[in-house]
């Protein structure tokens, strides 16, 4: 079963389970998924949907460090729970010994040996860690990885 379809079922069996909050996220992810379909003017394959889910997660998280930080804790414990919705979703995280791994094959496939070829690398890399880990700790990897060469 892919993403969108798993999607659909989790939101017909929330809505049938009375889950407002579910139903509420799952409706607004499912419609930030059809807007990307229509951008494209056509279906998402599976990376489109996760970037998709990661942008949405991302978003939470930003909401809700502005939200700590103006001291609506109960806004932001809402805006975890969405989260927590949202990234079942997502793949299984990567660990830190594994994207360093997926690093080091990028720069190997790539051919990359200097910082002039830090594009190369994560256009390369971020398609296989997409939701899987986070871009600024990748970035923040490569960049390592190709000063030590």
């Amino acid at each position: 079963m892919d993403l969108k379809e798993r999607l659909a079922l989790e939101f017909n069996e929330a809505l049938k389970g009375g889950d407002k909050l579910k139903v509420s996220v799952l409706r607004l992810l499912r419609t930030t998924v059809k807007n990307r379909e229509v951008e494209k003017r056509g279906p998402l394959n599976e990376a489109e949907v996760i970037q998709a889910i990661v942008s949405s997660c991302k978003q939470r998280r930003e909401a809700i460090a502005e939200f700590r930080q103006a001291g609506r804790e109960d806004l932001a414990s809402k805006e975890e729970a969405e989260l927590k919705i949202l990234e079942s979703f997502l793949p299984e995280p990567l660990s830190l010994e594994e994207l360093k791994g997926k690093v080091a094959s990028a720069i190997a496939e790539t051919g990359a040996s200097s910082m002039k070829d830090m594009g190369k690398v994560m256009a390369h890399l971020l398609p296989q860690v997409a939701g899987r880990a986070d871009g600024k700790l990748t970035s923040q990897l490569v960049r390592e990885a190709l000063a030590k060469s």
